[in-house]
């Protein structure tokens, strides 16, 4: 039925249940799988002189966090069986560079996780999984916590 997945994870319990979920699926239908860990290049623009320190700080650990999540992932879908491609990817909207990787990957079926945060919360943090549901043009799996 799916025959490839797309997993975005940012290394919490809510989208390791996602890589769970679709490791499940993707042992069932003979899925492909990409897990894809989104990282914003240019958190600090206009910070001033010492926007350069700290960029390059934040991209190493930005990159730390993505290893760690993604080598996770990847370790679950391949002792479920399941054939499985990770990648960070760069952009300044979390939720375009999902959407964007599941064209380029020829997704057919995007799991992932959804925090559930709501009111006050909702409106100063956004969803991710909102604006992925919002702007999709194919099936969106949502885990919630």
């Amino acid at each position: 039925m799916f025959k490839h997945i797309l997993i975005p994870v940012d290394g919490s319990s809510t989208s390791q249940k996602a890589v769970e979920k679709a490791a499940t699926l993707a042992a069932t239908f003979g899925s492909d799988v990409t897990v894809i860990y989104v990282i914003d290049p240019y958190p600090f623009t206009g910070l001033g002189s010492d926007f350069a320190y700290g960029q390059a700080e934040y991209l190493n650990a930005a990159d730390a966090e993505a290893s760690v999540a993604l080598n996770a992932a990847k370790q679950s879908l391949q002792q479920a069986g399941v054939r499985v491609q990770t990648s960070v990817v760069e952009a300044h909207a979390t939720w375009r560079g999902i959407l964007d990787s599941a064209a380029k990957t020829g997704a057919d079926l995007i799991v992932m996780g959804s925090h559930g945060r709501h009111g006050l919360e909702k409106l100063m943090l956004g969803s991710v999984t909102q604006r992925v549901l919002s702007h999709a043009h194919l099936p969106i799996l949502v885990i919630r916590e």
